[in-house]
Order: structure tokens, then C-alpha cells, then sequence
């Protein structure tokens, strides 16, 4: 499919703020491209109203909903108000078109212009509401790729090209298995996204060796050691690591309203995978809980009288709930120690504590106790797991409190404990 030229996607994007909500403008883009390639398909001129009738059969044909029809019909309609507003404008983003298009026709094999690419991938991603997390990952595998294949043109590559890639990964660079792994699942997703195409039979490929994943795991005394030397609010954190099995993101993204001491319940939501699971309180802790809490009350308080913007919303929830910022039940549970500038619209608002803080104070407190193992934010999650295990919990237990989708994903940790068997106890005769 033929991408928009910039300068033309830039004043349709323009066009789009201004009445369209920003939640649809990646569909809008995608109905132009649809379109501008369509036209350019049948030989029809994409400037004459009279080309949208038949582009609207097409998409009845392919079987789109109403709903998606009505849609294009609007995207493209933006897109004739954008050319009659500036019909000399129009005519250079037409000629320019042509001329990426007459460019496309004679692919290049090296040094050709991903730009492209990595605008549908970040749009693909968005769609889709993956994390920022995968959005860098893939991104990154492939700018690794656009280099492996020295900026070949996308037209022009194929499943060979990534077999020689990963074959490398695994041979020359000597990467793991999850690596290997990461990077196939990273171009397949572009490929067939992206490029809309399929990788085909991936055989022939060298891959790295697989290895069982036996987690590290800390004893108890461990634990209170390094609590122990650990600061506050990262005390606390890593009390929750622990006495909930909560990821480190999962922990810090926890809101005020997540945390209910009634019925000793905390809810992660958007956990990995955009899960929502609920996690037992440790009654332990509530104390300590409630404490902080009056401390983060107290400092929003003062954000309040200070003027602040707020704290960082998911998605559109700001504009759709206008006070929610300001809203004490939205605050981060872990709030960040200073206020965070937005350079787009020039305010202070406030973040949750940094994830490389608490790496920092853990590593520090795990040295000082001169524990020899490589302990980092996420054993406290495996000790959760194997704890349960050790004290007689069921598999399936843990794998909800952990928010696993397969409980095989579960069962390594039946790795990290003693195997211990319990019978009842019987005669001999009835053997």
C-alpha cells in the first residue's frame, strides 16, 4: 500500500485535530491510504468527488461494516475539503504523490527510506493500545533489521531476509533463545501489519538453543534482610513486591482508589497483557499502608494549593473526566518526589516514583546485606510464587494471584522448591 506523502499527511492531520476526535485519526489515515491506492489502482482521479462512490462498493465487496464505511465516507470527504481549501496546494501533494509513486515503481536494494514503515508501525501499535514498552522493542528489532538488510526496499523483502537475520542472531551474535525469539515475534508483526504481508514457511532457520528457566528465588531471612536496609517509601514498595507478587510497573502504577482496606483487596489494572486482576493485602502492612497514604493526601493537598495540573491520566480519561486529575482517588499511590514539566503544554503535573529508583535502592540494599544472589525487583515476585508453593497452595492459586494466562507459565516454579509429598497414611495390607 502506497504511504501518504508527508506533507500532504501533515496538513490532513491539521484538518483531523480540528473535528475529529484523535482516537479515529489513525482509521482516517488508513481509509486516505486506502483510497489514494485505489485510485491510483483503477486509473480513477482521486480530486473528483465521483471516485468515492465506486471506492465505497470496493469496501462492500470486501465485506467492511457499515459502521467502517461511514467512516471512510468521512475520511475521505476531509480529505476533498483539504483540496478545494487550497487547489494549487492540493495539485503539489498530487505531483508529489506521483512522483513517490513513480519512485516505488523502481525499488531500491540498498539505502532506501524506511520512514514509512516506522510511522505505520508506532500508528499500528497505537491501535491496538500495545504498551510503549513494545512499541520500543519493536521498533528497535527493526531498525536492526533496516540495518542487517543495508535499508533494502520494503517491497522488495522477503522471508529469506528474515531467516538470514535470525540465523545471524543466533550464529554470529550469539544471542539467547528469548532474544531470538523477541525479534521474530517483533518482524512478524511488521510484516504482516505493516507491510501486509506473511512470513511464509520459516524453516531453515538456525535457532538459538533453548534452556530451562529456573527463577532465583530469596529466603525469607533474605527478604527481612534486605527490607531491612531499604528506605522509605522503596520499604514499602518492595513489600508489596513481595507480600502481593506484583511486577515492578504493576506496583508503581497503583492509584489511591486501587487500594481498598475494607475488604483488604488491591486491584492492578492494565497489568501485562492489559489484564485487570485483584491481589490479597498483606494485613501486616495496613498500618504502614494507611500511613502513607495520609502522606500522599497531604502532599496533594499542597500540589492543590500550588496550582498544578494534575496527575498523568491513561488514554483520553482527562478529557473525558475534566476534574479526574485533580481528583484525590487518580493520585499515584507512590507519587514521584517533584513535579514533572509537559513541554507540549507548559504545566507541572506529577508522575509515580521512577522504576530505576527503586532498581537502584534494591541493588544497593541486596550489596549491603552481602547477599550472593542476583537479586533484582522481580525475585520478590518469584519469592511470592515459591513461598505459596512451599506452604502447600494451589498451582492454580498462584497463577491467578500472578496473573498468568497458562498455568504452565506457573508451574517453573515447582523448580525452586523441595519436592515434598504428603500421604495418607495407610496399611500395608491395603497397598
Amino acid at each position: 500500500m502506497k504511504s501518504i506523502p508527508h506533507q500532504l499527511r501533515s496538513n490532513y492531520d491539521s484538518l483531523l485535530i480540528k473535528g475529529v476526535h484523535a482516537r479515529e485519526h489513525a482509521y482516517y489515515r488508513k481509509w486516505l491510504r486506502y483510497y489514494l491506492d485505489y485510485c491510483q489502482k483503477y486509473g480513477l482521479d482521486e480530486s473528483d468527488k465521483g471516485s468515492l462512490s465506486p471506492f465505497i462498493n470496493k469496501l462492500k465487496e470486501k465485506k467492511q461494516s457499515d459502521k467502517q464505511q461511514q467512516q471512510a465516507v468521512k475520511a475521505i470527504t476531509a480529505y476533498y475539503e483539504l483540496a478545494s481549501a487550497n487547489k494549487e496546494k492540493w495539485n503539489t501533494f498530487k505531483d508529489r504523490y506521483e512522483e513517490i509513486s513513480r519512485k516505488k515503481d523502481k525499488p531500491k536494494l540498498v539505502n532506501a527510506d524506511w520512514r514509512s514503515i516506522y510511522y505505520a508501525l508506532e500508528s499500528e501499535i497505537k491501535v491496538r493500545h500495545y504498551s510503549e514498552a513494545t512499541l520500543r522493542s519493536y521498533r528497535g528489532w527493526t531498525r536492526k533489521f533496516q540495518g542487517f538488510t543495508k535499508s533494502k526496499d520494503p517491497q522488495l523483502l522477503s522471508d529469506t531476509d528474515v531467516k538470514a537475520f535470525l540465523s545471524d542472531l543466533a550464529v554470529n551474535q550469539g544471542v539467547a533463545a528469548s532474544t531470538q525469539n523477541q525479534a521474530f515475534n517483533s518482524l512478524l508483526f511488521v510484516f504482516r501489519h505493516v507491510l501486509k504481508n506473511e512470513f511464509g514457511a520459516m524453516q531453515g532457520v538456525v535457532r538459538a538453543k533453548t534452556k530451562p528457566y529456573i527463577p532465583t528465588v530469596l529466603s525469607r531471612e533474605e527478604i527481612d534482610a534486605i527490607l531491612s536496609r531499604l528506605a522509605y517509601p522503596y520499604d514499602l514498595v518492595v513489600r508489596l513486591l513481595y507480600g502481593c507478587g506484583l511486577r515492578l510497573f504493576e506496583c508503581l502504577n497503583l492509584r489511591v482508589q486501587d487500594l481498598n482496606f475494607d475488604t483488604l483487596i488491591a486491584t492492578v489494572h492494565n497489568g501485562k497483557g492489559k489484564k485487570d486482576r485483584t491481589v490479597p493485602l498483606p494485613e501486616k502492612i495496613v498500618p504502614e499502608l494507611k500511613e502513607h497514604l495520609n502522606s500522599v493526601i497531604i502532599t496533594h493537598q499542597q500540589d492543590l494549593k500550588s496550582g498544578y495540573a494534575g496527575t498523568f491520566l491513561p488514554n483520553l480519561l482527562e478529557k473525558k473526566y475534566q476534574n479526574a486529575a485533580i481528583d484525590l482517588n487518580w493520585q499515584w499511590f507512590f507519587p514521584a518526589k517533584t513535579l514533572t514539566l509537559v513541554p507540549e503544554t507548559k504545566v507541572y503535573k506529577r508522575y509515580h516514583l521512577h522504576k530505576s529508583h527503586v532498581q537502584k535502592a534494591i541493588k544497593k540494599a541486596v550489596r549491603v546485606a552481602k547477599i550472593s544472589k542476583r537479586a533484582s525487583a522481580h525475585t520478590f515476585r518469584h519469592s511470592f510464587a515459591s513461598h505459596l508453593l512451599q506452604a502447600n497452595y494451589d498451582i492454580r492459586t498462584i497463577q491467578e494471584l500472578l496473573g498468568h494466562s497458562d498455568v504452565r507459565t506457573t508451574m517453573i516454579y515447582t523448580h525452586t522448591i523441595k519436592s515434598q509429598t504428603i500421604k495418607e497414611a495407610k496399611s500395608p495390607l491395603d497397598f
